[in-house]
């Protein structure tokens, strides 16, 4: 794809708008857990390695060299391994209160997804400045 570096670079930089959305809502606690603010939970800020992921991910789809391109696609894949974790644990039923998943939390595996994809898409510059 000829835009894939640049939807990927969005794309990661929507990954830092999603963890402050709402991700599950715990209806017994009247509480709204977000990937930064899940305290009240005892999980801490979830979505901060999702955000350290992007970030890196953000910068090493804007570097044109093939190794870092290779390197990003192990970053892309821990950030999806990231988020799935964030939903099983966000997620889990536990002495009879089980969470109502939010808006935020589909986003967020989505966008991971859409991340993952368009890092195995890079663009190569050959010689003569073809794609």
């Amino acid at each position: 794809m000829k835009h894939s570096q640049t939807i990927g670079f969005v794309l990661s930089l929507l990954i830092i708008g999603i963890c402050f959305l709402p991700w599950s809502f715990y209806t017994t606690l009247h509480f709204s857990a977000t990937g930064l603010n899940a305290q009240q939970l005892g999980y801490g800020k979830p979505g901060l390695l999702n955000i350290f992921f992007s970030l890196v991910a953000a910068l090493f789809f804007i570097i044109p060299n093939v190794t870092i391109k290779r390197i990003n696609l192990f970053i892309a894949a821990l950030n999806i391994a990231w988020a799935i974790r964030n939903y099983v644990l966000l997620n889990t039923c536990s002495g009879g209160d089980c969470p109502k998943l939010q808006y935020g939390m589909y986003l967020l595996i989505l966008v991971s997804a859409g991340i993952l994809l368009m890092s195995m898409l890079p663009t190569y510059r050959t010689k003569f400045g073809e794609e």
